[in-house]
């Protein structure tokens, strides 16, 4: 199954540098991913990038190098760090704490598992996350500078970097903040945020009103810091709220062990990231009791069957597989004619088909990945 898992790993990064990877402006010693397949202009020249899809897309080349250690995929990880920073413009952080904490994780991975070395990229997003807590303004951390909505998206990221950089005690008290603020006690599932100071919706707190839209990748972030916290801390609370955790996603997100839903955009990403999640949940959650062990299965159980519907409902298109959105449903061919991805909100919205976005064949690369990875450690499917 491990071998299995690894050629499929590398059909999906084959796709994905095939159809996606170019030189940012034709430099020497840079890759990003163009951000839609078949591209129209802007996104050709890299007008439109998408800073956090391509912080995915190192993450993904990350853990390709992990399964495979090559020259050529060390290398990449270097080209696409680089990019991003020239890309950006203004260096490495932009207004937007998600964005930032998803590079930081990215970085993070590269520089400690291949050693590419970008310390003060990374110890730049660290202290923006870092001075972002506002526990007297109802935080947490916002979504972006000088907002009042602060959500898990933000919040889960930045503290799973936090906890990596050895910042335990915040990072366990914004893992905290979420327990308390943005779980339902209904489904045990986590809400995206909360805005404080508003007055016009009916879902209100002591500490503001409650969004609460239900997003995939909301729960995967919340076992990564709460897994995180387990190993480095040990207490108790973190390896029951993972237990739970998991528990709630099969019950509410899945149908026979595979995540439902999908869709392009932005929200292209949001399975792949939870089932990143899910794999170190199977992998690195500690304790030896019933409680963990069914946790870690459950876990690795989702990420298996999930990887298997994708894989079965892919087309496979010039040699190459092209996924859908949704896992469960027949990956559609997109083409010429349809309405492209566009930016509004500080929010990416889909294409009409949804397979035409980056966002969704990376998070199927991601998919792939984390069944290798829990393939790797003896699970089956």
């Amino acid at each position: 199954m491990q071998e299995l898992w690894s050629q499929r790993a590398d059909a999906a990064e084959g796709a994905v540098v095939a159809r996606h990877a170019r030189r940012l402006w034709g430099l020497p010693g840079t890759a990003l991913a163009v951000v839609a397949w078949p591209p129209v202009r802007r996104e050709r020249l890299f007008f439109r990038w998408h800073y956090w899809w391509q912080a995915h897309f190192l993450d993904c080349a990350v853990d390709a190098a992990s399964r495979e250690p090559t020259a050529k995929r060390r290398r990449r990880l270097t080209k696409i760090a680089r990019a991003h920073r020239l890309r950006n413009l203004t260096g490495w952080t932009n207004d937007y704490y998600d964005d930032m904490a998803w590079l930081g994780l990215s970085l993070e991975r590269a520089q400690r598992l291949h050693a590419v070395d970008n310390r003060n990229g990374i110890q730049a997003l660290e202290m923006e996350l870092f001075d972002a807590w506002a526990p007297d303004s109802g935080g947490g951390i916002p979504w972006r500078k000088g907002d009042n909505f602060f959500n898990a998206p933000a919040n889960g990221p930045a503290s799973i970097l936090l906890a990596r950089g050895g910042r335990l005690w915040r990072a366990q008290a914004m893992a905290d903040w979420i327990d308390a603020t943005l779980r339902d006690p209904d489904t045990g599932l986590i809400f995206d945020g909360i805005r404080t100071g508003g007055t016009t919706q009916a879902d209100r707190t002591g500490a503001g009103v409650l969004d609460r839209a239900v997003y995939s990748y909301c729960q995967g972030v919340v076992l990564g810091v709460e897994t995180e916290l387990a190993v480095r801390l040990g207490a108790p609370r973190h390896r029951e709220r993972v237990h739970a955790l998991v528990a709630a996603v099969d019950t509410h997100l899945c149908r026979d062990r595979v995540v439902v839903g999908g869709g392009g955009g932005d929200g292209g990403l949001f399975d792949g990231i939870l089932t990143r999640y899910l794999a170190l949940v199977a992998t690195t959650l500690p304790g030896d009791t019933a409680e963990d062990e069914d946790a870690r299965e459950l876990a690795a159980a989702i990420v298996l069957a999930s990887a298997d519907a994708a894989w079965e409902n892919r087309l496979e298109v010039e040699d190459h597989p092209l996924f859908g959105a949704d896992w469960e449903s027949q990956a559609r061919l997109p083409g010429p004619g349809r309405t492209v991805a566009s930016f509004s909100g500080g929010t990416v919205r889909s294409s009409s088909v949804p397979e035409r976005d980056l966002a969704v064949q990376l998070s199927a690369w991601m998919l792939m990945e984390a069944a290798y990875t829990v393939a790797a450690a003896g699970y089956v499917l």
